[in-house]
């Protein structure tokens, strides 16, 4: 049942996701895959028609963008779109305040992780570059880039942090990361200015905000 009152006690560790939530990346995600499409003289993609298609496994949202699987394997435009959203990454910036909401909840004595569906090592990359990666205790990505799911290495993640469940609360911007954490067992809070729409994210559930502001007002550590 959704919450009308949305607060979050005696969390002792925040999982994070990355992409959309810590890092505005999607202006950089629909650059990349209208290009993709125009090769294929496949319609583009708006801001807004993006954030309403985006979806886990991805391989759905590039048959709802307009690829044909039956004209070529996922892989191919799967890893077209790796090697552009790495060319066009140093473009995308950290969300406003992101710094001083990690630096307040490492000031609490919160333990701070990411689960993100990037690549281990290019995830590891990318902290570094973003300058950021002090602030994690953990971090998992996943072993390949085809992004099919988060479940496996968040319940890896789950067994190497020593709380009870209901001690640590996932922060993303998907309904994938709901999904996760329901996997999980642990609470959801989801930030509307990522992937996807403020629309598809309050019609599952009423743990929504609308920036990562806010995420700092409604976590008692």
């Amino acid at each position: 049942m959704a919450r009308t009152h949305i607060y979050f006690e005696h969390v002792r560790a925040i999982i994070w996701d990355w992409n959309g939530t810590l890092l505005d990346d999607v202006e950089e995600c629909v650059r990349c895959m209208n290009r993709m499409l125009g090769k294929r003289n496949l319609p583009l993609l708006t801001k807004k028609i993006y954030r309403d298609i985006f979806t886990f496994p991805v391989k759905d949202y590039y048959k709802s963008a307009g690829f044909d699987f039956e004209k070529e394997d996922f892989e191919v435009p799967a890893m077209e779109f790796i090697r552009c959203y790495h060319q066009l990454l140093k473009d995308a910036a950290l969300f406003p305040d992101v710094r001083k909401v990690l630096e307040y909840f490492k000031d609490k004595g919160l333990k701070q992780c990411i689960l993100s569906a990037m690549e281990h090592n290019s995830l590891i990359d990318s902290l570094k570059d973003k300058g950021i990666l002090e602030y994690f205790d953990l971090i998992a990505g996943i072993n390949d880039h085809y992004a099919h799911s988060k479940n496996e290495v968040g319940m890896k993640l789950i067994d190497q942090l020593s709380f009870e469940k209901g001690e640590i609360l996932m922060v993303g911007d998907s309904l994938h990361d709901l999904e996760v954490a329901d996997e999980l067992g642990i609470e959801c809070l989801l930030i509307a200015n990522g992937h996807q729409s403020k629309k598809r994210l309050t019609a599952r559930t009423g743990n929504v905000v609308d920036d990562i502001r806010q995420v700092q007002d409604l976590v008692d550590g």
